[in-house]
């Protein structure tokens, strides 16, 4: 079986890929329908699996949208400090 063919026999989530070395680097290529998102990812290892996750960029924002707006006004924190143009060294 050449490398490039589709094994049959792996389920659709799978790939059978060849590593290479990159420098001092070990590395693979990542077939075009198993593409990530973006231009990072982190990258872990359970026992012997390799995980690569995609970072997604604008979590927090998403996750601010969609929270409700405080109604309570900010608290003025600096009301008993001095004036900046005032301060003595």
């Amino acid at each position: 079986m050449l490398w490039h063919m589709p094994n049959k026999n792996l389920p659709q989530s799978e790939r059978h890929v060849r590593l290479f070395r990159n420098g001092r680097n070990q590395a693979l290529r990542i077939p075009r329908d198993f593409e990530l998102e973006g231009d990072e990812a982190i990258l872990r290892k359970d026992g012997d699996r390799l995980i690569i996750e995609p970072i997604r960029k604008g979590r927090l924002t998403a996750l601010l949208s969609t929270l409700e707006p405080l109604v309570e006004p900010f608290p003025d924190v600096d009301e008993d400090m001095p004036p900046l143009d005032k301060v003595e060294l």
